[in-house]
């Protein structure tokens, strides 16, 4: 009798037999999104938070590591730097992508080790997109394998991010399906990282995904080198499962693999900050826009959504910038204050204006029950602003603007990547860039592709 693979081993076939023309073009399209999105996110570090993209490049540099692998702003390395460079800066404005159900940065995990091994290996545009979707979809389902009770104290992108980059790493490398399992069971040993950021938005934060990115790169390597891993990493009693989730669901690992491509699900922000805030932040734009209430008038303001913002995203502790894209009433006062929302507005200069301080002050998140039925499928929000006269202004959103069912067109996509170039890339520059990654599946010398992107910004 023939035992039933398991799924440490279904994965790892999927990942090391994934062929491009396998991937349904819609699939291949969003590749393509998620790449030129997640570089545009590594960009606007080098102006919206130079220090700590300085400590991304100054990390990578100190290894003195050789290779071919491009750090963005900072030469060239060995992949496994490189991924945790790039890591960090495409996290660093929390700004880049996220698959809602498993609630995962995917882009900044699995791009940066999949562009380093392509880069290193000499492949083409069709190669990389081959590994960025292994890696996605290996990082989706076990992302929501272990959602949600994983979220009480791990981050997600970069727990789960860590296999999705050895899957990526693993299919660039060109393993067999034996050694890609062997991948995973390194990345499932190694994967960490702790949500005790949420209150300080420290850089732990941002360090996470570059982590899990390198880590990705060294499991594949491992397994390339013939050592051996956990067989069943998810399924064993002390396996990854049974560690990292109260309640876990071991059928989301296999559910619609080579059918279902999570990838067509990936969301993209339209704001800096973290996901939970963009339907408050969407429902207070409009309110600002309908009813233009003027912030001095406002009692109060009541942000009613579901559980998870009350517990981990209604902190008013705002200190530092990632502190501020991190706080849900922040969010929203500041959309309420200035009627939009952009890099701007999570710098020191506007957290820590006296007006704005004294209306995040005088708002709450409400958890409720009915919304949070909703939750994961929307990301519903109701905000309500109670003026000293006794009006209540009142909007609500869903769905909120870069999610599937709402999404940033390819337009509004290459737009918000020329707005995270602009003072680093010239204009021609970023728009011959854009162009060639949305059309990736063409590119034949990814090293021309992204010489512009190692130059020193």
């Amino acid at each position: 009798m023939t035992a039933t693979p398991t799924a440490s081993e279904r994965l790892g076939a999927f990942a090391a037999s994934l062929r491009f023309d396998e991937i349904p073009a819609p699939a291949q399209h969003q590749a393509c999104r998620m790449f030129l999105d997640a570089i545009g996110c590594a960009l606007a570090a080098w102006t919206e938070d130079r220090r700590k993209a300085a400590i991304a490049r100054d990390l990578a540099a100190s290894f003195g590591a050789a290779g071919r692998a491009s750090v963005v702003g900072g030469g060239a390395t060995h992949p496994a730097i490189a991924a945790l460079a790039n890591g960090i800066l495409i996290n660093a404005a929390d700004n880049d992508d996220t698959h809602k159900r498993a609630l995962i940065h995917v882009g900044s995990a699995v791009v940066p080790p999949a562009l380093g091994v392509c880069e290193e290996r000499g492949l083409d545009g069709r190669e990389l997109i081959t590994a960025m979707v292994a890696g996605y979809e290996v990082t989706a389902r076990v992302g929501m394998a272990v959602m949600p009770t994983h979220y009480r104290f791990w981050h997600s992108t970069a727990t789960n991010g860590t296999f999705g980059a050895a899957a990526a790493a693993a299919r660039a490398m060109r393993l067999d399906a034996r050694q890609a399992q062997t991948a995973l069971g390194f990345a499932g040993t190694q994967a960490a990282g702790l949500n005790a950021f949420f209150e300080t938005g420290d850089d732990s934060k941002s360090v996470h995904p570059g982590k899990a990115g390198m880590n990705g790169v060294i499991a594949a390597q491992l397994a390339a080198l013939g050592t051996t891993s956990p067989p069943d990493i998810f399924g064993h009693p002390k396996g990854y499962l049974a560690a990292y989730s109260a309640e876990p669901d071991a059928a989301a690992l296999m559910r619609g693999l080579g059918e279902t491509w999570e990838v067509a699900q990936n969301g993209y922000k339209p704001y800096p900050s973290i996901l939970a805030s963009h339907s408050p932040i969407g429902a207070a734009l409009t309110i600002a826009a309908r009813d233009a209430p003027d912030p001095g008038a406002i009692d109060s303001v009541a942000i009613e959504t579901y559980a998870t913002v009350k517990s981990h995203f209604s902190s008013k502790l705002v200190d530092t910038t990632m502190a501020a894209r991190l706080s849900v009433p922040y969010c929203v006062a500041i959309a309420l204050a200035d009627r939009t929302v952009t890099q701007a507005q999570f710098q020191p200069d506007r957290f820590r204006d006296p007006a704005v301080r004294a209306l995040l002050d005088r708002t709450e998140v409400i958890a409720d029950a009915e919304l949070t039925k909703l939750y994961p499928e929307k990301f519903p929000a109701r905000v309500t602003v109670t003026l000293r006269d006794g009006r209540r202004l009142q909007a609500e959103m869903m769905y909120p603007k870069g999610d599937p069912a709402n999404p940033l067109t390819d337009e509004e996509l290459i737009a918000k990547f020329r707005a995270n170039a602009d003072g680093v890339l010239g204009a021609a520059e970023a728009a011959r860039f854009a162009a060639r990654a949305m059309a990736l599946a063409g590119e034949t010398d990814l090293a021309d592709l992204t010489r512009p992107l190692r130059a020193a910004f």
